[in-house]
C-alpha cells in the first residue's frame, strides 16, 4: 500500500510558514533543518498515519523530534488533513476549533 495524499489545512500551513520564517530571521542553516525535518515528518505520516497515538478530537499526532513542533493530523479514507502544525509549549489545543 503506497502512501497517502497529504492536505494541509490554510492554517496549519500558515503555522508553518511564520515559524519557518521564525527560524529563518535567526539562523537560515537552522530554518532549513526545520523544513527538511517537517517534510520527513509528513512523508512518515503519510506511509503510516495511523502508527502515531489518538489525540483530541479524534486526531493524531507526530511530535517533531528536534524542533518544539507536533503535527496534528487526520486520517480520512484517500488522504491526511494536516490540522496544525503546532508549538508543543503554546496554547494547547488551540486548533480543536478547526475540526
Amino acid at each position: 500500500m503506497g502512501a497517502k495524499q497529504v492536505e494541509f489545512l490554510e492554517e496549519a500551513s500558515a503555522e508553518f510558514k511564520a515559524a519557518f520564517l521564525w527560524y529563518l530571521e535567526r539562523n537560515s542553516k537552522v530554518a532549513s533543518e526545520f523544513a527538511d525535518s517537517l517534510t520527513r515528518a509528513i512523508q512518515a505520516i503519510a506511509e503510516a498515519p495511523q502508527r502515531w497515538p489518538i489525540h483530541l478530537g479524534g486526531t493524531r499526532k507526530f511530535v517533531m523530534r528536534r524542533f518544539p513542533f507536533v503535527i496534528v493530523y487526520r486520517e480520512a479514507a484517500s488522504a491526511v488533513r494536516i490540522v496544525a502544525v503546532a508549538h508543543a509549549k503554546r496554547k494547547p489545543g488551540y486548533w480543536t476549533r478547526r475540526l
